[in-house]
């Protein structure tokens, strides 16, 4: 049956939607449990039937009382009493007699009435002399000189299960709490062992509430029994055992039914909810499951993103985290692609230049051919320091936390920096000038990485000197709006084509006048530089600088506004 339940659970429960029934469920249990632990309906039952009892015995004790007679047929001389009289006294009645004092219990009277009394209210009554002597029990009228007989349990009679014992012996567990036990005595015990039963010969009433072996709660008053405030008898009347415990105990079936109506109840709203869950949890990971399994096809995560609570929630940072890392995948292969592509050019050119090497008769051919292999090599050192660069970019943009970067303070470093350093061929005479535009000394003020932003300018200064013509000037403009800060590097040379404004983003892509050689840019730097600026949740655009439009009456071949230069705009959010 073990493994038949395994399978059984791990079809149609999983673990969450089992803790989530259980806890529920433990939930009303152990709510029921207390109801039925601590419920004040037994403690004001007792009382109830407490003062039931107490009013019954007045009526019971008063009736008693008015029912006894004064036996005045017979004539009791004392002896001892004649001796004493004085000359001129007579002898007669006691005062006690006269006034009722002294008043007999006669049984034949008594019983009829107390019989009467009691058995309608299966209550038990028991009268107790002023000695404490049994004087009749409403059990069995038992009076002075009767034989006391109990009805004993057939021999046949099976002895409680094990089960029955313990359901007996928690019971009397739950029941007892901190009740005395009850004890029962015998027609020949003095009745004064009862407490109640030694204050109402004192004159005063009393209850006790006791517990005898079975946990069944007995309800124990005694009433003096008296006329002329003068106690001639006590009553005991006592509740049989299990009558109050039957009354709670039909309480308490009433409260299991209702509890096992709300336990099916609950069990079912906990599956319902369980299943709003579980369901769409298994379900998600099931879908990223597939997604790490996936071997062509791109796996969508399901989506749950129209409910509005946690589970949307997930979902949603499940499909936008899936996308980010299809996206990252993509643009892994994509590169991996794109670098296999631009090593494979100069390490084509190296290899025919090595094998044409040895072919090679004239020491100009030899020259020429390790020219080539010169600058193959350098390209190659380029081209890996380029993407060594690019590849560890991210890595270190997520790993390295932001920091407040003052921009006026970095662009006048790196524009510094530019300037000093010697121009290579073709770029003489370049110089960089730099202006800032409204705000304060706080107002450019960014979070990032300042070694990156400054790697951005430092990429879009080189590239504007690059198409500069000599002696021109490339100038670095930093300017305030709004919550962003601008950043514009314009130059004079011949512009970028319209078709190419977005491609000189692209990786590897190249666009140079054949004047500055082949392979003396590796194509990165402008696709590096949008990387960092998008990494700091900015924005990266190229634009020609055009001059004034041309007048009406100018020839038709005229295609339009002239190109002054390139413009590359940087937009960064401002602190």
């Amino acid at each position: 049956m073990q493994p038949a339940w395994k399978l059984f659970t791990a079809l149609t429960f999983s673990s969450l939607t089992r803790r989530i029934v259980f806890l529920n469920v433990a939930g009303l249990l152990a709510l029921v449990v207390g109801i039925l632990y601590l419920t004040q309906f037994r403690a004001g039952l007792i009382d109830a039937r407490v003062h039931s009892l107490l009013v019954q015995g007045e009526i019971i004790s008063g009736a008693i009382a008015a029912s006894a007679t004064v036996d005045t047929d017979t004539i009791t001389i004392d002896p001892q009493r004649l001796l004493e009289l004085q000359a001129g006294e007579s002898y007669g009645p006691s005062d006690d007699v006269l006034f009722g004092y002294e008043f007999p219990l006669n049984p034949e009277q008594v019983a009829p009435l107390l019989r009467r009394l009691v058995t309608p209210t299966n209550t038990r009554a028991r009268i107790y002399d002023r000695e404490g002597t049994l004087f009749m029990d409403s059990r069995t009228f038992l009076g002075r000189g009767d034989v006391l007989r109990y009805d004993l349990p057939p021999p046949t009679a099976e002895k409680p299960g094990a089960v029955e014992r313990t359901f007996g012996a928690a019971r009397r567990w739950l029941g007892r709490g901190d009740l005395p036990r009850y004890r029962e005595l015998g027609p020949e015990e003095n009745g004064k062992a009862y407490p109640e039963i030694a204050q109402a010969l004192a004159g005063q009433k009393a209850s006790v509430v006791r517990i005898d072996d079975r946990g069944n709660v007995i309800v124990s008053v005694a009433i003096p029994i008296q006329r002329s405030r003068v106690v001639r008898a006590a009553l005991l009347l006592s509740t049989q055992g299990g009558d109050i415990d039957q009354i709670v105990e039909a309480e308490r079936l009433a409260i299991l039914k209702v509890s096992l109506i709300a336990a099916g109840i609950m069990f079912i709203l906990s599956l319902l909810l369980a299943g709003t869950i579980a369901g769409p949890v298994r379900r998600l990971a099931d879908g990223a499951e597939r997604v790490r399994r996936r071997i062509k096809t791109r796996v969508e995560i399901p989506d749950f993103t129209g409910r509005r609570d946690e589970i949307g929630h997930l979902s949603g940072a499940l499909r936008d985290m899936t996308n980010a890392l299809y996206s990252r995948i993509e643009a892994i292969e994509s590169f991996a692609a794109d670098v296999a592509h631009e090593l494979k050019n100069p390490l084509t050119s190296l290899r025919s230049a090595v094998e044409t090497l040895p072919r090679a008769k004239s020491p100009e051919s030899q020259a020429r051919l390790l020219a080539v292999i010169e600058h193959d090599v350098k390209r190659l050192d380029r081209l890996i320091s380029d993407i060594s660069d690019a590849s560890r970019l991210d890595a270190e943009l997520q790993r390295n936390d932001s920091a407040t970067v003052d921009l006026r303070r970095l662009l006048t470093t790196v524009v510094a920096v530019a300037n000093e350093v010697k121009r290579g061929k073709g770029v003489n005479g370049v110089g960089v000038s730099l202006a800032f535009e409204g705000g304060g000394p706080r107002s450019f003020q960014i979070s990032g990485h300042d070694s990156r932003l400054g790697q951005v300018v430092h990429n879009l200064i080189d590239n504007a000197r690059s198409f500069s013509p000599e002696g021109g000037t490339v100038r670095v403009t930093c300017r305030r709006r709004d919550k962003e800060l601008e950043i514009t590097v314009e130059d004079d040379g011949p512009g970028i084509r319209p078709d190419a404004l977005d491609k000189i983003f692209q990786r590897f892509y190249t666009d140079r006048p054949d004047d500055q050689g082949f392979g003396q840019n590796s194509g990165l730097g402008l696709s590096i530089s949008k990387q960092i600026v998008e990494a700091h949740a900015g924005r990266i655009w190229a634009e020609n600088r055009l001059g004034p439009a041309p007048a009406p009456d100018a020839d038709e071949d005229d295609d339009g506004p002239a190109v002054l230069g390139a413009r590359f705009v940087v937009r960064l959010p401002a602190m």
